[in-house]
C-alpha cells in the first residue's frame, strides 16, 4: 500500500476521534448538566437505528453475538466507564487514563492478532500518553480509586473492542455502515437500562441541547464511527489505536479557543510530543513485522478486497 493512497484513510480515520473531543465542550455548553449516560444513549442509539434503516441489513449467524460484544465493548460499556472516570477524576487525569488505550491495544495484538511485538509501536505509545498528559494535567490533578479503576477499565474495553474488530473482520457483502449500526445500535440497547437505572428520566431538551444531541449523534456517532470502524479495517490497529490521542487533545484545544482555557508552553510541548507520536504511530516499523501482517489480515476476513470494489474489481471509498 503506497503512501499516497493511506494517507487518505488515515485522514478519515482520524476525523472520528477528533470528533470526540468535541464531546466535552458540547455536554458542558449545550445539554443539561447531570445526564452523562443519557448524552452517550443519544449519541449511540439513534444513530445506530438510522444505519440499519438506511442498510437494512441484520447481522446472520455467529455475527449476532459478535455485533453485541463488540458494541457493548466499544460503546455500551466504554460510555458508563468513561463518565464515572470523567464524574470522579479531573479531566486532565480521565483524559491521560484513555489515552492508554494504544498501549493496551499493542499488547492484546500480541495476543489476540498474533502479532510481532514491536518496541517502537510501544515506545511512541508511552510518548503519546506522556504528551497528552502535559497537555491537559493540571498541578491540582487529584485521584479516586474508583475513578482511577474506571479510567482504566473504559481503556480497556475500547482496546479490546477495536482488536475484535480487527480479528473478525465484517462479514462478506456487509459495508462500514451498517456494520457501525449494528455495533451503536447494540451499545445504545446496553445502555438503556443503565441510563434509566442510574440517571432516571430524561431531562427537558431545549433547543441548544436538541442541537448539541444531533451533533453527537449525527456526526459523533453515526458518521464518526462509521469511518472509524473502516478505518480499523484498512489500517493496522496499533496505528488506529494511536490515531485515539486526537480525542484529549481536541478537548483540550477547544477548551483554549472557546471556554478560555489557558494553553501555557509545557501545554505546547505536550502538543508537539503527542502530535509526534501520532504521526510516528503510523509509520511502518520493522520489517519483519510488516512480512508478519499478511496472515493477521488474513484472519480478518478476506471479504473486505470484496466489500471495498466495484464489480469491475477497482477499490472505491465507502
Amino acid at each position: 500500500m503506497t503512501a499516497s493512497g493511506t494517507l487518505p484513510r488515515i485522514a478519515l480515520t482520524a476525523f472520528a476521534p477528533a470528533v470526540w473531543g468535541t464531546t466535552y465542550v458540547v455536554t458542558t455548553e449545550l445539554l443539561p448538566s447531570g445526564h452523562p449516560l443519557f448524552a452517550g444513549l443519544m449519541r449511540a442509539l439513534p444513530a445506530g437505528l438510522i444505519a440499519l434503516a438506511l442498510t437494512r441489513t441484520l447481522p446472520r449467524g455467529a455475527w449476532w453475538w459478535r455485533a453485541a460484544a463488540l458494541g457493548v465493548l466499544n460503546i455500551g460499556l466504554f460510555f458508563p466507564l468513561l463518565f464515572t472516570a470523567a464524574e470522579r477524576l479531573p479531566g486532565g487525569v480521565a483524559a491521560t487514563l484513555g489515552a492508554g488505550q494504544p498501549l493496551v491495544v499493542a499488547l492484546l495484538a500480541v495476543g489476540v492478532l498474533h502479532q510481532r511485538p514491536s518496541a517502537a509501536r510501544f515506545a511512541w505509545g508511552l510518548a503519546g500518553v506522556a504528551g497528552v498528559g502535559l497537555v491537559v494535567l493540571g498541578p491540582a490533578a487529584g485521584f479516586d480509586a474508583v475513578g482511577v479503576l474506571a479510567g482504566l477499565g473504559g481503556a480497556f474495553a475500547m482496546a479490546l473492542g477495536v482488536t475484535l474488530t480487527k480479528r473478525w473482520g465484517r462479514p462478506a457483502g456487509v459495508g462500514p455502515t451498517a456494520f457501525a449500526g449494528w455495533q451503536l445500535t447494540a451499545g445504545g440497547l446496553f445502555l438503556v437500562p443503565v441510563t434509566f437505572a442510574v440517571e432516571g428520566a430524561p431531562p427537558a431538551i431545549d433547543l441548544p441541547a436538541a442541537a448539541g444531541y444531533l451533533w453527537l449523534g449525527l456526526v459523533g456517532g453515526l458518521l464518526a464511527y462509521v469511518l472509524w470502524f473502516r478505518g480499523i479495517s484498512l489500517l493496522p490497529v496499533t496505528s488506529v489505536a494511536v490515531l485515539g490521542l486526537l480525542s484529549p487533545m481536541v478537548a483540550a484545544l477547544l477548551g483554549a479557543l472557546v471556554l478560555g482555557q489557558e494553553l501555557g508552553p509545557v501545554q505546547l510541548a505536550g502538543f508537539a510530543l503527542a502530535l509526534t507520536a501520532m504521526v510516528a504511530g503510523q509509520l511502518p516499523h520493522e520489517r519483519g513485522n510488516q512480512l508478519g501482517a499478511k496472515p493477521i489480515d488474513q484472519l480478518t476476513g478476506q471479504c473486505l478486497a470484496a466489500d471495498l470494489a466495484e464489480p469491475g474489481g477497482q477499490r472505491v471509498p465507502q
